[in-house]
């Protein structure tokens, strides 16, 4: 079919119709370009046989669509997010660097270090060799875990990660909120795993998507110090080890996407990256981990009555079914892992 044959009244009148749209609100050549990618892909639909309508491509004008549930065989419900891949910058492809622009609305980032901030511990790294975790001086940040499907707001931001990567939502670890003061750093590392004990469930990480928080006056960039360019000269605003490599700065709402695995999985070594010192103010992200294969662990069926670890009674003693409910009791996608110390069952 010739598309660009005054025959096709379809792509021929959707033309016409940008041109007239161009010369009536003065739009950019770019803008008009994207109408008329979509207008050729709504005639491709139409000539296939298939009925197509402006509403099969939502957000196509930059609008804002409602995130809608579907239904899901699995145990996780999906939605149909919002996310706009417009607001996405590629940084590199060696590795494979993506940054999308406030994809984290203020909100959401204040939600996040809100449930995070009274429950922070000291950072941990995997042991090259038991897979265990362990202190060091290579991570000096505090953290701790939210629950999968924690909130509402937690759980569109994982459907929005999985709109985002293609990746399946059940392949993604629990996200994990992390605070840098001054001074703290997680030096140059790999987030793809080199024991045998961390890939037993899911296999290796594939990707990881990191978040921005807050933002930072100066320091607590990321930098890949083996990517195939350094994204050119950098001004004094950054720190001496931002300017180290391909680096990114932390801003709020902001999300960092990067592959630790080539296509073949095998693991690419070029995302080797550091996260630099905070010289001045606070830095807040939040990680999600995404795996090749699903990450979800064997947990009791909804309303089982079982304590999954022996400081249960205890910690619910301490009146932690109250404090933390979502580990305790559980939500809607996640069971807790109290229930009976909770008194549920």
């Amino acid at each position: 079919m010739n598309f660009f044959s005054l025959e096709n009244d379809c792509f021929f009148g959707g033309f016409v119709a940008a041109a007239a749209v161009a010369a009536e609100e003065e739009e950019e050549e770019e803008e008009v370009m994207r109408m008329l990618v979509v207008l050729l892909l709504l005639c491709l639909l139409q000539g296939g046989g298939t009925a197509a309508h402006v509403d099969d491509l939502p957000g196509w004008l930059g609008e804002v669509q409602p995130e809608k549930k579907v239904q899901s065989s699995g145990r996780i419900e999906q939605v149909v997010s919002n996310f706009d891949p417009t607001t996405v910058i590629q940084l590199s492809w060696k590795p494979r660097a993506f940054l999308a622009k406030r994809f984290l609305t203020d909100s959401e980032c204040d939600h996040m270090i809100q449930l995070a901030k009274d429950k922070l511990e000291e950072s941990m790294v995997a042991d090259n060799e038991s897979g265990k975790s362990v202190k060091s001086d290579i991570r000096t940040s505090s953290g701790m875990f939210l629950m999968k499907g924690q909130d509402e707001v937690v759980s569109r931001i994982e459907d929005r990660i999985a709109a985002w990567t293609f990746l399946p939502k059940e392949n993604g670890e629990s996200i994990q909120v992390l605070r840098y003061q001054y001074g703290q750093k997680y030096e140059p590392h790999f987030d793809y795993f080199h024991d045998k004990n961390n890939q037993a469930l899911g296999g290796h990480r594939i990707a990881t998507v990191l978040m921005y928080l807050s933002d930072v006056i100066k320091g607590g960039e990321t930098v890949f110090p083996s990517a195939e360019h350094d994204g050119g000269p950098k001004d004094d605003s950054w720190s001496d080890c931002g300017k180290r490599g391909l680096g990114v700065k932390p801003k709020k709402g902001d999300a960092l996407l990067f592959f630790s695995l080539h296509p073949s999985a095998e693991p690419d070594p070029m995302s080797l990256h550091t996260g630099c010192p905070v010289i001045e103010g606070e830095k807040w992200s939040a990680t999600k981990w995404i795996h090749v294969g699903s990450f979800e662990k064997q947990r009791p069926k909804s309303g089982e009555c079982v304590n999954e670890d022996d400081k249960c009674e205890e910690w619910a003693a301490y009146g932690e079914c109250k404090k933390n409910p979502a580990y305790m009791v559980g939500t809607p996608e996640w069971p807790g892992a109290c229930r009976k110390a909770c008194k549920l069952c």
